[in-house]
């Protein structure tokens, strides 16, 4: 029997993160979980591309747009299931046994989120993403999710979009959004660059005008300024 779990990965530039990233689904092969590695780039400068093809990932290219470069990654995906991570995302120990036991329940499931960082203002951010997640079936893409190929179609796939494809995926899936008893763990760099409070303060600003109809190219465009 094949294994059932297709990984895909959205990079641009993600040479400092991706190998933790990489070395985190060493559980996933020790269990036969794991079936491909699937990268697809927006069009990275650095060394993102070697570190991929030396750890044997099945690259696809295109341009550099977050829905859209998932939706590249799935249609290249030959497994049942799909494994989305942020190449800046670390699965925890503990969470190929969380998806074994997922996996005979068809279905789409997220991570609990922690940051790679200490304080209160990392356990209030997590906290809330994922009293989001839970209450609302609506985790961003940095909590990782795990979605059977047939779910996945139902619900439409990731659109091309460059911004908030986490969301509208999400809202498509709605109830059937479970959380994994198992936690991923995501890099705490841009908030401590930017400030807890006012990185956190931009997301939330950014969904709800999502959520009250804005463009998201234009979104994107804001988002990337501030």
């Amino acid at each position: 029997m094949r294994a059932p779990i297709s990984v895909i990965l959205p990079t641009l530039n993600a040479a400092d993160h991706l190998p933790a990233c990489l070395n985190s689904l060493g559980e996933g092969l020790a269990e036969g979980l794991i079936r491909e590695l699937i990268l697809s780039d927006g069009g990275s400068t650095d060394a993102t591309l070697q570190i991929a093809q030396s750890a044997g990932a099945e690259v696809v290219t295109g341009p550099a747009s977050r829905g859209g470069q998932l939706r590249r990654g799935a249609e290249a995906a030959q497994g049942e299931w799909l494994l989305i991570l942020h190449a800046d995302s670390v699965l925890a120990p503990g969470w190929a046994e969380a998806v074994l036991r997922a996996l005979p329940t068809p279905g789409a499931y997220h991570f609990r989120l922690r940051f790679d960082a200490g304080g209160v203002a990392s356990l209030m951010v997590a906290a809330w993403a994922n009293a989001r997640a839970r209450r609302f079936h609506l985790p961003y893409g940095d909590q990782g999710l795990l979605i059977d190929r047939a779910t996945y179609e139902a619900a439409g796939g990731y659109a091309d979009m460059p911004l908030m494809e986490d969301v509208a995926l999400a809202r498509a899936l709605g109830a059937r959004l479970q959380e994994l008893p198992a936690e991923i763990v995501t890099s705490a760099e841009k908030y401590q660059r930017q400030g807890w409070l006012r990185r956190g303060g931009r997301n939330l600003l950014t969904l709800a005008r999502y959520l009250m109809g804005a463009d998201p190219a234009k979104l994107a465009q804001a988002y990337r300024k501030a």
